[in-house]
């Protein structure tokens, strides 16, 4: 089935709503970004890659169900048939349910017409949710191709805790801007200030290998902001969903890859010695 024949039935609006927000911050960067959209096990994962930035932001939420509109009776049909064209998101979702690349800004509206319809008039679907169509399919940008390896992770130790990693950011922007403003008149052009944001976002993080423009990214996408107390996590490891408070960061690699994980979602780096051929990262929490 095409991805404009999909709906997405999210298991909690307040999710969706930070889905549009880091929608919203990728536009941002790119008026004519696209996003790959990976549902299964009961996740909607959505990949973005903000420009400048070389890096894939993640951010993820939980389903209910993804259920396809092209065999749906009509609307005055009073049978069960669209209930049978639900796929529920745990069952059915493994990887595949739902594999497309879409335009960030239509998906972006399609949440924004879903939270708007959202209230008791819009929730007759039979479906708990926000209920949000998936838009037509676009073609991908080749970044879109190349995602992490679907597992294998170990955790990276060294990472600094969350204050000293925003103090990190923190610093850098400012270095850029104290270099920036030194430059003479006739030096201050853009490949000047390319090579110093180039030779400073390329400098790691401590001892972790993490490139500092991976953490400039996370900060910028709203990632390191502080967690909220209720904040659950969600996981798609084994049968159930786990509700206990996420840890606040952790660096994890795998495959010539490194990943920062936030409780609000993960960026993706490639490191030297990456091997060809990975595979789509699984659908598992950002």
């Amino acid at each position: 089935m095409t991805a404009s024949n999909q709906e997405l039935h999210f298991a909690d609006a307040g999710e969706a709503a930070d889905l549009a927000a880091f929608l919203a911050r990728l536009i941002h960067y790119d008026r004519a970004a696209a996003v790959r959209l990976q549902a299964g096990a009961g996740v909607l994962a959505v990949f973005g890659r903000p420009p400048s930035f070389e890096v894939l932001a993640i951010r993820t939420a939980r389903l209910e169900a993804i259920v396809s509109t092209e065999a749906t009776s009509d609307e005055s049909d009073e049978s069960d048939e669209s209930d049978e064209s639900a796929t529920s998101a745990g069952a059915a979702g493994g990887p595949g349910a739902l594999d497309t690349t879409v335009s960030a800004g239509e998906f972006a509206d399609a949440l924004d017409t879903a939270r708007t319809a959202d209230g008791p008039e819009g929730r007759d679907r039979g479906v708990r949710g926000l209920v949000v169509t998936v838009p037509q399919a676009v073609t991908g940008p080749p970044w879109a191709g190349v995602l992490p390896p679907r597992g294998g992770w170990r955790r990276v130790n060294g990472l600094p805790g969350v204050n000293e990693v925003r103090g990190a950011v923190a610093a850098a922007v400012a270095e850029f801007r104290a270099r920036d403003a030194a430059l003479p008149e006739e030096s201050r052009t853009r490949a000047e200030r390319d090579r110093i944001g180039h030779e400073i976002w390329s400098r790691t993080l401590g001892d972790t290998g993490l490139p500092l423009r991976a953490v400039h990214a996370a900060q910028s996408l709203g990632f390191l902001r502080p967690v909220r107390a209720a904040a659950p996590a969600v996981t798609a490891h084994g049968s159930g969903v786990a509700t206990a408070a996420p840890e606040p960061l952790a660096l994890l690699a795998a495959g010539g890859w490194l990943r920062l994980r936030t409780p609000y979602g993960s960026i993706a780096v490639r490191t030297q010695g990456l091997s060809g051929g990975l595979s789509g990262l699984s659908v598992t929490p950002a």
